[in-house]
């Protein structure tokens, strides 16, 4: 593995409102990554941000526009600082749909990417939420992070949010839902669940992120789900040891 996308979700940067003490921890390892890997990070976030400053209603359109509008820079701002201490330049990168959907708008993307990876800046990769109606509706980031990975070339994905992997019922009702370790395909019955994301001010849930997952597998790309709170598991699984999480992976991948 060279390449390894990175997705941070609101409900793991933000707690009670605040930002959470995991921000500095996720920061702290991909500035670890940096050295060996070619690091990029698709970051949630904005919204919550720009409401510790501006709390408007977030169920009006042009209310969470203006909250993307308003933390956005206040977002890069945290980001900023705590990469400074590491010495690591980082750049915003605002995508949207269309992106990838113009194969030279993708390129040129590409080709940008490519430069700051070689001379170790690490991108921060965030919808442009403050302009794109449709992925305010539509979108998330787990979504996005699952195009970053395919369309910028990297090895793998993954998805750093508040569970700690993929379990066989809901752990929230069921207490006797076990994690599956290893999911070489995705059901349809899975996908049909209702999306339940646990943050006021996110947008996904675990049914995005088999989206995400399925799209990758479907290209021959691996993801791994694990938790903010066990940053550990990551380490360990690019050493060759899985000893938490999930990974979804396509069966002709060993």
């Amino acid at each position: 593995m060279k390449r390894l996308v990175f997705k941070v979700g609101t409900a793991t940067l933000y707690e009670n409102g605040r930002l959470s003490h995991r921000m500095d921890k996720i920061v702290k390892l991909l500035a670890k990554l940096n050295e060996d890997y070619e690091v990029l990070l698709v970051s949630s976030g904005a919204v919550g941000a720009g409401y510790t400053k501006c709390p408007l209603d977030k169920s009006y359109l042009e209310n969470k526009q203006a909250l993307a509008a308003i933390g956005q820079p206040l977002l890069m701002r945290e980001y900023k600082e705590r990469f400074n201490k590491y010495n690591i330049t980082v750049a915003q990168v605002l995508v949207t749909a269309a992106d990838f959907d113009s194969r030279k708008r993708t390129e040129n993307a590409r080709k940008m990417i490519n430069v700051l990876l070689e001379n170790k800046v690490i991108p921060i990769i965030n919808e442009n939420d403050s302009v794109s109606v449709e992925e305010i509706i539509f979108g998330d980031n787990d979504q996005l992070s699952a195009y970053v990975t395919y369309y910028f070339d990297a090895d793998v994905l993954f998805i750093i949010s508040d569970i700690d992997a993929f379990y066989d019922s809901n752990p929230k009702i069921n207490k006797n839902a076990k994690p599956i370790s290893l999911v070489e395909e995705i059901k349809d019955e899975w996908l049909n669940q209702e999306c339940n994301p646990n943050d006021s001010f996110a947008t996904g849930g675990i049914v995005t992120k088999l989206k995400a997952a399925k799209f990758l597998m479907e290209r021959g790309k691996p993801m791994f789900l694990t938790s903010g709170s066990n940053l550990e598991t990551i380490e360990e699984f690019l050493k060759g040891n899985q000893i938490k999480g999930t990974l979804f992976r396509p069966k002709e991948v060993v």
